[in-house]
């Protein structure tokens, strides 16, 4: 990489800036340093390892190719969320349009959601995990970037492009939603089998 992008120490916005005039190996290192931010979002929104693989690469290709759009008006990690978090959408939608052919989650497929878990520097509990998958995709967006992410009300509604009194409102019904799962999921496997 030229020294024009400064390494592992410059700033994400100073790599941007760096790629975009060609800098082959700033990009190399921008994409690098947030890739696990990248797939841990893409798993928590989608709900699903594979599909979480899928969107990542997806994401990651639509930086590469749009980063040209980032203007430098707002942090990179708040554009890069937007881009991401926008994937995830699109996947959703269009896994949605498919028909499955085993549910989500059921089946050999555990061990593969626990093993993308174990590889999450957050730990979320499979109960947790479980109730997030039941939030509709607008609700889990808010909570895995405001909880998980630990993103501001303001960044949130950039990367949404929703009013910040959108993502109170969401976050506080999705709490809600997320509240009534657990303790029904819970109380379920309190119950003897």
């Amino acid at each position: 990489m030229s020294r024009a992008g400064g390494g592992d120490e410059a700033s994400d916005e100073a790599l941007a800036a760096a790629a975009n005039a060609g800098d082959r190996g700033a990009l190399e290192v921008l994409l690098a340093r947030h890739l696990d931010r990248v797939h841990a979002i893409c798993r928590r929104v989608t709900g699903h390892p594979e599909d979480a693989l899928d969107a990542t690469q997806e994401a990651l290709i639509a930086v590469t190719r749009g980063l040209h759009r980032y203007d430098g008006r707002s942090l990179f990690t708040t554009w890069l969320y937007r881009v991401t978090t926008n994937i995830c959408y699109d996947h959703l939608r269009r896994r949605s349009r498919q028909p499955a052919l085993t549910p989500r989650g059921a089946g050999p497929e555990r061990s593969d959601v626990d093993a993308a878990q174990r590889l999450d520097a957050v730990e979320v509990r499979p109960e947790l995990t479980k109730a997030l998958s039941r939030l509709s995709d607008d609700f889990r967006a808010v909570v895995v970037l405001h909880d998980i992410e630990q993103l501001r009300y303001s960044d949130i509604a950039a990367v949404l492009d929703v009013p910040v009194g959108t993502v109170k409102s969401r976050l506080s019904r999705a709490r809600q939603e997320l509240a009534r799962s657990l303790r029904n999921l819970l109380a379920d496997g309190e119950r003897p089998t």
